[in-house]
C-alpha cells in the first residue's frame, strides 16, 4: 500500500484531518516546550488532546467517550498516519465540504461535532487556542506550504475492494474483530481501559472520517493491531467494513452547532448535512441490509 501522509490524512479522520504523499522522513515530535505562557498554553493543548472527553474545558462539547487520540495515537506525536506533525504549516487550506477556506481552529472544531460527537467548540476560546498552540508547536521548524485542497483522491485499491464487498466480507470482518480487535475494544465495540469505542452511543458519529469504511480501511492498514499494523489490505477492508457497518449515532449538522448567539460565526458554506450508517454504505454502492444479512440498522 502507497505510503500516506499523515500529517495531512489525521485533518479528514477523526478525522481525521487529510492525506497526500507522504513527506520521508516523517519529522519528528520536538520535546522542548516553549517558554512562559506561551508554553503553559501548549501544555494545556496537550492535555486537552489526550483527555477531551473529561477536561473541564471540552468535557461539555463532547457527546462520546473518545479523545482526540483516540484517533491521533500518542496526541498525534506517533510518526504513523493521523499524525499532527507539520500539520499547521499547511494552513490555512481550502476544504471541499465546506466549500471554504479553513483555519486550523477551524478544522479541530470541526472535529468535535463528527469525530467527538458533540458541539462545535468557540472559536478563540482557551480551548480551541490551547488546541491549535499544541498542533502548532508540532509543526515547529517545518516550512510553510499553502493548499490548495487538503483531499487527495483515495486509495483506488482500497475503493474498488470495497465496493466489491459482499456479506461473506462482513462476516469475515467480524471474526478479524473478535481475534484481533475486541480484547482492546471490547466484544461488543464498546471500548475498554485502553482502546475507545468503535460502535454505539458513546462512539463516533457517520459524519466522521471514521465512518467512512476506505478511510477507515486505510487507517487500520497503518494503525492496527496498536504496536504491530500488520492486517492485509483485504482484512483492513473487511474490518473496517465490519465496524463501520455497526448502530451509531447519525450526523445532523444543525444539531451540533451552537447557537449563533454564543458560537459566532460558522465559517463554511455547507449549513445541511445529514448522515446515517447506511447512507455510507450507500455512497459506495452497498445495501447495509445486503452487507449485514439482516435488517437492524434503520
Amino acid at each position: 500500500m502507497r505510503a500516506i501522509s499523515t500529517r495531512l490524512f489525521m485533518l479528514t479522520l477523526i478525522a481525521t484531518f487529510a492525506d497526500h504523499a507522504i513527506a520521508d522522513p516523517l519529522p519528528t515530535a520536538p520535546t522542548q516546550y516553549p517558554g512562559g505562557e506561551l508554553g503553559e498554553m501548549v501544555k494545556l493543548g496537550e492535555d486537552i488532546i489526550m483527555h477531551t472527553n473529561t477536561h473541564p474545558l471540552t468535557r461539555d462539547l463532547v457527546g462520546s467517550k473518545l479523545t482526540c487520540s483516540s484517533c491521533h495515537i500518542d496526541g498525534g506525536k506517533a510518526q504513523t498516519m493521523g499524525n499532527f506533525l507539520g500539520t499547521a504549516s499547511t494552513f490555512p487550506a481550502y476544504f471541499d465540504r465546506e466549500k471554504t477556506v479553513q483555519t486550523l481552529q477551524d478544522r479541530i472544531a470541526n472535529c468535535f461535532m463528527r469525530s467527538l460527537n458533540g458541539k462545535r467548540p468557540i472559536i478563540d476560546s482557551k480551548a480551541s487556542i490551547a488546541m491549535t498552540a499544541y498542533v502548532t508547536w508540532l509543526s515547529e521548524g517545518q516550512p510553510i506550504k499553502l493548499n490548495t485542497s487538503m483531499l487527495s483522491p483515495p486509495d483506488k485499491t482500497l475503493v474498488a475492494m470495497m465496493k466489491g464487498t459482499a456479506h461473506a466480507n462482513y462476516v469475515s470482518g467480524g471474526k478479524i474483530y473478535a481475534e484481533r480487535c475486541s480484547a482492546c475494544h471490547g466484544g461488543n465495540g464498546e471500548g475498554t481501559e485502553i482502546a475507545p469505542p468503535l460502535w454505539g452511543s458513546d462512539s463516533y458519529n457517520t459524519g466522521a472520517g471514521m465512518s467512512k469504511p476506505v478511510k477507515t480501511a486505510s487507517w487500520v492498514k497503518q494503525n492496527m493491531p496498536k504496536g504491530d499494523a500488520n492486517l492485509s489490505n483485504q482484512e483492513a477492508v473487511d474490518v473496517s467494513l465490519f465496524v463501520d457497518a455497526q448502530p451509531r449515532p447519525a450526523f445532523d449538522l444543525q444539531a451540533h452547532l451552537l447557537p449563533k448567539e454564543q458560537m459566532g460565526y460558522y465559517n463554511a458554506a455547507l449549513v445541511d448535512e445529514k448522515t446515517n450508517a447506511r447512507s455510507n454504505l450507500k455512497a459506495l454502492g452497498l445495501d447495509i441490509d445486503a452487507i449485514r444479512g439482516d435488517r437492524l440498522i434503520p
